[in-house]
């Protein structure tokens, strides 16, 4: 199963030396344990613009979904045998970033 861990901070770019170190060690044990396939750090939510061209319409708002103090700054994506290997991977990710973390399962 593939599982999407979203990384939510309030801040942007503030992994410190320390986290980032913890983060690459946690990437490392997912490669090795076959659960890795890809993860990224996103830019700053002030960067993000919704796009909407339903029906041609051709709209752009120029700033992110959601108004919001709390965003998304990162990204893994994981395989896991089950739900509860995912739900333990995931609060691995929480500790080794030192930020919240939402799991969703992919289709």
């Amino acid at each position: 199963m593939k599982f999407l861990i979203s990384v939510i901070d309030n801040l942007s770019n503030s992994g410190t030396p320390e986290e980032m170190v913890a983060i690459d060690s946690f990437n490392d044990r997912l490669r090795a344990n076959g659960n890795w396939i890809f993860a990224w750090g996103l830019q700053a939510p002030e960067t993000a613009t919704v796009i909407d061209n339903r029906a041609g319409i051709h709209t752009e708002t120029g700033k992110p979904l959601f108004d919001s103090k709390e965003h998304y700054s990162g990204l893994l994506l994981i395989e896991a045998s089950d739900l509860e290997s995912a739900r333990i991977l995931a609060f691995d990710a929480s500790k080794a970033c030192n930020r919240k973390v939402e799991l969703r399962p992919l289709h």
